[in-house]
């Protein structure tokens, strides 16, 4: 079982940027992928950006050169640095995790970003 406490959600102006945090209980050498995923109200969950256990990386559209997604092993945790951010950045954000022996991912509670001037 691999339980992830997501934290960094708030208010911020468009243009700004905000850092998510994503901690994990167990090493993030034993899950093959973590990532973020998005829910904005009326619309379909989304992925935002994730990152293997071997550091590849992937990003929507939407957000490429906007975002990053890290690991700090060290700590089991993964960000998400959001710059430029815009009102269509308004979601409830989800770490989400995905190890190789589950049939199932595993998700946080989720973190509110609300991008509004």
């Amino acid at each position: 079982q691999v339980q992830l406490v997501e934290s960094g959600g708030g208010l911020v102006q468009p243009g700004g940027s905000l850092r998510l945090s994503c901690a994990a209980s167990q090493a993030l050498r034993t899950i093959y992928q973590m990532g973020w995923f998005r829910q904005a109200p009326g619309k379909q969950r989304e992925l935002v950006a994730s990152v293997t256990s071997t550091g590849t990386t992937n990003y929507a559209d939407s957000v490429k050169g906007r975002f990053t997604i890290s690991r700090d092993n060290a700590k089991n945790t993964v960000y998400l640095q959001m710059n430029s951010l815009t009102p269509e950045d308004t979601a409830v954000y989800y770490c989400n995790a995905v190890r190789i022996p589950d049939k199932y991912p595993y998700w946080g509670q989720g973190t509110q970003v609300t991008v509004s001037s």
